[in-house]
């Protein structure tokens, strides 16, 4: 009948959309990997800023690797909420390490906005002594040289921010491995594709890097206080000034630790529904780009034979972009390839699961995404 025709037509456009988005997403990964690290002399004075809230899996080693950089002159404010916070301990042993630099902690549980986040970097941002500042989240990990990429980019007037992909390095168990492999294979390449198309108007948390003239003529972090996704609305409150946002080189290593399925499932949703309520059009479509899903989704309106190839093809397709992941962003450890086609089964499930309301868990507080990515939280009063 015709509506059966339609459908398979339907049907096949979908697949193969699905299947050019890996291919291209395969290009695009290569590319990025071949780009040559750009030489600067540029260094201007840095403000590093480290909101840190809890104990984390190697939270020592990841703090530390802000602080021992081979970079001329950098101040390090860290910042917590709660005075009891364990992560103090830790805070000050690393404090105690590097007697020559200048390191600095700061506790203050003022509430500005529904972001505890934001709330902890502008009180710390007081303490900020230079013009350009870097936040990065507590659970990155830095090599020596990362201050002077990131510097480099703002010797040209016109940039207003600076901020870098991230790849997944997993702790240990299943939920781990799962998490670091959504943000290798499916986050990072969905940016790269999305920037050979337009232009960047947001920042990842990894790195945020901005002017201080930029943050705030913005508003600065009060602006911030009551967004969820507040790196990718102060890259997008610098670009509406007419400034640049760039990505960087340099790959920012995110250390992944998952401790159960629920954990998991709790991140991937929060994160699902925050890019829902940031770009609904975008995220609506966004189901192409876990083509083994689709493929098998679409699999009882095919041909049984032609069904299973488009599946095969599919499956060999993100197999090799993990591959390209690997080699552009130098991920190291085993590659896994028979967890890629579960992990894009899993990534479409978290995509529809998005849809099924706005609640968010973060911090174990439980919080509400308004359409314009705004928290709403009953235990905190928005402005």
């Amino acid at each position: 009948s015709s509506i059966i025709v339609t459908f398979t037509l339907i049907d096949f456009a979908i697949t193969l959309a699905a299947l050019a988005y890996l291919v291209y997403a395969i290009r695009c990964v290569i590319a990025f990997g071949s780009h040559q690290p750009t030489q600067s002399r540029y260094c201007p004075a840095i403000t590093l800023l480290k909101p840190v809230c809890g104990m984390e899996p190697e939270l020592y080693e990841n703090l530390r690797s802000f602080c021992d950089q081979g970079y001329p002159y950098y101040q390090v404010v860290f910042g917590v909420r709660d005075a009891q916070d364990p992560a103090i301990a830790v805070i000050e042993r690393i404090i105690k390490e590097f007697p020559q630099r200048d390191l600095s902690l700061i506790v203050d549980e003022t509430v500005i906005g529904a972001n505890f986040k934001v709330c902890i970097l502008a009180s710390m941002y007081r303490a900020a002594k230079h013009d350009l500042l870097v936040i990065a989240d507590s659970d990155m990990r830095v090599e020596r040289h990362y201050l002077r990429a990131v510097a480099a980019p703002f010797e040209d007037p016109q940039v207003g921010a600076v901020t870098c992909l991230y790849k997944g390095t997993a702790g240990a168990g299943l939920p781990s491995r799962l998490g670091a492999m959504f943000i290798n294979n499916c986050f990072a390449p969905s940016v790269l594709v999305a920037l050979s198309f337009q232009e960047l108007r947001f920042c990842f948390g990894a790195t945020m890097a901005v002017t201080r003239k930029a943050l705030e003529a913005s508003g600065g972090f009060p602006a911030l206080a009551d967004q969820l996704a507040d790196d990718h609305m102060l890259g997008k409150h610098v670009a509406q000034q007419g400034l640049k946002v760039i990505l960087l080189d340099y790959v920012v290593e995110n250390r992944v630790w998952e401790p159960n399925f629920r954990a998991l499932f709790q991140h991937e949703l929060r994160w699902a529904r925050t890019i829902r309520a940031m770009q609904p059009a975008g995220y609506a479509f966004s189901f192409i780009t876990y083509p083994v899903a689709v493929s098998l989704l679409f699999l009882p309106l095919e041909p049984m034979a032609a069904g299973l190839i488009v599946v095969a093809v599919s499956v060999i397709l993100r197999v090799l972009l993990q591959r390209a992941v690997h080699a552009s962003f130098r991920i190291r450890g085993p590659a896994k390839p028979w967890l890629a086609p579960v992990r894009d089964l899993i990534g479409f499930l978290m995509w529809a699961a998005s849809f099924f309301g706005r609640s968010v868990e973060w911090r174990e507080q439980q919080f509400s995404v308004r359409s314009d990515g705004q928290l709403m939280n009953k235990g905190v009063r928005n402005p």
